[in-house]
């Protein structure tokens, strides 16, 4: 079988809250309506990415990961998750407040709903002046307390409020509270679930002029109430070098500026590759089987684990990148060597 990095049509999705920016982004015509989100790469089934490139073109993601899951998710990523995706990617464009929401854990997702939780990390791509995100506790309240304020509209007074510029980065764990405000727009990876508990919406009306559904209790059960010293993310930007960010047992998120041709071998991770591009057009050429793909700005490319060994040339001076994937490197690497030679001479 030839595996080569998969290219994904456009899924956007309209939202109350949404702006006006995302078309553009990907370089599509707006069309006035207010879009919050793109689905970069997903297998959610409300919403699975369809395929744009190469003889799986017009396929969704979610069936041809059935028929050749060791190959496209890893070893180790197969056996883990059963055969599925276990990462959504997204871009959010924020032209007004998002609603004040907190994610489930694994457990409580499983047992309340029959699904997985939800921990996601944030990387900010343009801030407009002033703007602002909510994320954790800025002092601990108990669940009493958390109805009250709940209740009342107050419940924003208790979070920690962040003044966000570009390249910033927050990781938030199931349970921790958080919105993104107006003027936004950032790109979301998330463990693969649609589980969120809407905990205050400022009174708006939703798409379809009726009040959207609150999950006060809920939350209530989801919600660490801890305070953290630090909800943002530090790390220091350096040309050239993929810059690990997030490390998370549900995945590991790099981000780079590439301004020559770049060298990327992440076979050792055993993991499939979601590589998004934030900046500036790119090629990505695969050196095992020379298969090369045009990544534009604002679109997105799942690369196979059994090729997970390229080079990315930047197109316009310089590109910026963001990969996410699950880090299996403690396996052994002759095992996945092996693998992959099996694989790519089929």
């Amino acid at each position: 079988m030839h595996y080569y990095p998969l290219l994904f049509e456009p899924n956007l999705h309209k939202v109350v809250w949404g702006g006006d920016r995302l078309r553009p982004f990907k370089g599509l015509q707006p069309d006035g309506e207010p879009v919050g989100e793109s689905w970069e790469v997903s297998v959610v089934p409300s919403s699975t990415s369809i395929i744009s490139n190469g003889e799986w073109k017009g396929r969704d993601l979610s069936t041809v990961i059935a028929d050749h899951a060791e190959a496209i998710l890893g070893t180790a990523v197969n056996e883990k998750y059963g055969g599925e995706l276990p990462l959504l990617v997204k871009f959010i464009d924020a032209k007004r407040d998002l609603s004040i929401q907190v994610h489930p854990n694994d457990a409580m997702a499983q047992r309340e709903h029959g699904k997985s939780g939800k921990s996601e990390m944030w990387y900010v791509i343009k801030a407009d002046a002033g703007s602002h995100l909510y994320a954790g506790f800025k002092k601990e309240i108990t669940p009493e307390e958390y109805r009250r304020r709940v209740a009342d509209g107050t419940i924003t007074e208790v979070l920690a409020d962040h003044e966000v510029r570009v390249g910033d980065v927050f990781y938030l764990p199931a349970g921790r509270v958080h919105a993104i405000c107006g003027g936004i727009m950032l790109v979301e990876v998330q463990q693969s679930s649609d589980i969120t508990y809407r905990i205050f919406d400022y009174n708006r009306p939703g798409m379809d002029g009726k009040p959207r559904e609150l999950h006060t209790e809920l939350a209530a059960k989801a919600l660490d109430y801890r305070v953290e010293q630090n909800y943002r993310t530090e790390y220091v930007d350096t040309d050239n070098r993929a810059i690990q960010v997030v490390d998370t047992p549900y995945f590991n998120v790099r981000v780079m500026k590439v301004t020559t041709t770049f060298h990327r071998n992440l076979m050792k991770y055993d993991s499939f590759i979601i590589s998004t591009c934030l900046e500036g057009d790119c090629t990505i050429r695969v050196r095992a089987t020379g298969d090369e793909i045009l990544l534009k700005e604002g679109y997105s490319t799942l690369i196979p684990a059994a090729i997970a060994d390229y080079d990315i040339t930047p197109l316009t001076g310089s590109t910026r990148l963001l990969d996410a994937f699950i880090d299996n490197k403690d396996r052994s690497l002759p095992r996945m060597m092996s693998r992959f030679l099996h694989i790519t001479q089929k």
